[in-house]
């Protein structure tokens, strides 16, 4: 009998019929609970794993946190509308990957959200919406284009003086990616970085099964969609099933659009499935601002990128390939 692991909407499903083990320690890491789980022969080897992906996890926060005032997104910050700032290629990178996807979503995804007033507040005493005005103005340092890079010099200029950029839409999926490529070059031969329902798998399960995961209705957590396989890939989920503020009976999402600084509404959740995670957490977030419809066409022009949006009325709606196993 496979046993079940409840991690935010997903339920890992695991295989009991082990000739290895899958080793597994659950902790806080970049401010949210990661599970990390491994294949390997015995306890020694399988917690060495689990500590290596941990150093990588910790080495990717004071490389992309804005709460480190030492860390080189702080200097970029510190610095906009000043000087640009150059930094690691591999900070580099992740922002002009960032800023791709912010074109691909016309900017549903944008990392300088974190420049946004937080005029909205999801602690359950909001009773009124913001006004037009504080709304408008809550987003006026918001705007990707605003961020310029010089690929000669590795540089990185925030062009208005308070502009922020964040990773909280992306640094956990980008961690669960470093720390996943890490364990395989060590010869780790299967497991799972999950980030706090932003979840990476590769290799297969002890008995050659891969992993899989149960869909869940967040509704009600004890009804599952269905089984899915997850090969080698990513799967993000974003929700608002926990955190928003109802205002004359309309349910609002703490994922704000950063162009418009209003909330989504509409949807509960947003899974996606993806080659890597960081990519998954920036369309899972971008999806939920863009809605069903634009956010599953936008998801059906894109190869081996698939999607399941769960409306505010408990209905499933999923992109053009996939399949759920009842």
């Amino acid at each position: 009998m496979p046993k079940y692991i409840c991690i935010g909407i997903f339920l890992l499903v695991f295989s009991t019929l082990e000739a290895q083990t899958a080793y597994r320690q659950t902790l806080k890491l970049m401010g949210s609970r990661f599970d990390i789980s491994v294949i390997a022969n015995d306890s020694l080897e399988g917690n060495s794993y689990i500590t290596t992906a941990i150093k990588e996890i910790k080495r990717i926060e004071q490389l992309i946190s804005s709460w480190d005032a030492n860390s080189q997104t702080s200097e970029i910050n510190r610095n906009a509308g000043i000087n640009p700032v150059k930094v690691d290629k591999e900070l580099f990178d992740l922002i002009e990957r960032a800023l791709a996807i912010s074109k691909l979503t016309d900017g549903a995804f944008d990392i300088s959200y974190a420049s946004m007033d937080h005029i909205w507040k999801f602690d359950g005493l909001m009773t009124k919406m913001p006004s037009e005005e504080s709304i408008k103005a809550s987003v006026a340092k918001v705007g990707y284009q605003n961020i310029v890079l010089d690929k000669n010099k590795q540089t990185v200029y925030l062009k208005l003086k308070g502009m922020k950029i964040g990773f909280g839409a992306i640094g956990k999926g980008y961690a669960a990616d470093k720390a996943k490529q890490l364990l395989i070059d060590k010869g780790v031969k299967g497991g799972i970085i999950n980030a706090s329902g932003d979840m990476n798998t590769w290799g297969r399960q002890p008995n050659g099964d891969y992993w899989k995961v149960a869909i869940t209705n967040p509704l009600n957590k004890k009804n599952a969609f269905g089984l899915l396989p997850i090969k080698n890939g990513a799967v993000v989920t974003s929700g608002n099933y926990e955190k928003f503020v109802a205002i004359n009976g309309k349910r609002y999402s703490h994922i704000i659009d950063p162009r418009t600084g209003y909330p989504s509404s509409g949807v509960i959740s947003v899974t996606v499935f993806a080659p890597k995670a960081e990519l998954a957490d920036a369309l899972a977030t971008s999806v939920f601002v863009m809605g069903i419809e634009v956010g599953l066409n936008r998801i059906n022009q894109l190869p081996k990128i698939e999607c399941i949006i769960i409306d505010d009325k408990g209905s499933i709606h999923k992109s053009n390939h996939i399949n759920i196993n009842k």
